[in-house]
């Protein structure tokens, strides 16, 4: 029985650096950029009043976020709209088109899967059917959808200004739709974030005299002397309005 041990335990020395060359090499993720890295901080200054701070991901995705950075220093995005919003789901931009049929002059990027999820602010490549079809689409995401991981790539993640991703006018397309009015990458030292100007007043064409008066539309009738205060009775309370069925 000695014996027989003895060659069992000279047999299993052999056989462990065999298994240990077939096992598979341990992966390692790579570290991913500090969220206070400017070179990896893309800001988004929206026409809904404020400045969205995004952390890009190269770690996961590396050839999306050169792509986010070398059209973001082209100005590529600077006034393409939000063209796809669907409340609860995700706001979709970047088409310079504004029908989700566009992308820019560069090729498409092949698809970068990675383990970060679509999380509540998580940021995403959008593309078509082929899985290597992003080009300069994204989508921010308003509600987690697990659903989609591994599907698309996730390039980042809001870390300040959701509120202003919150405030993109819905729809499909928005019929007032929300812009991006500059986009930087922090490392380029852009400047203050400053809110757009409000729309111009719509034009109410020539003044207009009102029949017997003599006086254009919109100046102030003569004063008349005021009239002897008179009693009232108090005004009724106002109803309320019935609950709708």
């Amino acid at each position: 029985m000695r014996l027989f041990a003895g060659l069992f335990a000279f047999a299993a020395c052999l056989a462990a650096p065999a298994l240990a060359q077939d096992a598979p090499a341990a992966t390692t993720r790579a570290a991913p950029a500090a969220v206070t890295d400017p070179q990896n901080l893309w800001l988004l200054d929206l026409s809904t009043g404020g400045r969205v701070t995004i952390w890009l991901r190269p770690d996961v995705a590396p050839k999306m976020v050169e792509r986010i950075k070398t059209l973001t220093r082209q100005h590529f995005y600077d006034g393409l709209t939000f063209h796809r919003v669907i409340d609860g789901f995700m706001a979709q931009g970047g088409d310079p088109k504004g029908d989700g049929t566009g992308g820019s002059t560069l090729p498409n990027v092949k698809a970068e899967f990675n383990y970060l999820p679509h999380v509540r602010g998580a940021v995403s490549a959008a593309r078509a059917d082929d899985n290597d079809s992003a080009n300069s689409q994204f989508f921010i995401v308003f509600q987690p959808r697990l659903a989609l991981d591994k599907k698309y790539t996730v390039f980042g993640r809001v870390i300040d200004g959701m509120q202003y991703v919150d405030s993109i006018e819905r729809g499909e397309p928005p019929q007032n739709p929300s812009r991006i009015v500059h986009a930087y990458i922090a490392a380029d030292n852009p400047p203050a974030y400053v809110p757009a100007p409000p729309p111009a007043p719509a034009a109410l064409g020539a003044p207009v005299t009102l029949p017997g008066t003599g006086a254009p539309a919109g100046t102030a009738a003569p004063k008349r002397a005021p009239a002897p205060a008179r009693a009232t009775a108090p005004r009724p309370a106002p109803r309320k309005a019935a609950p709708a069925r």
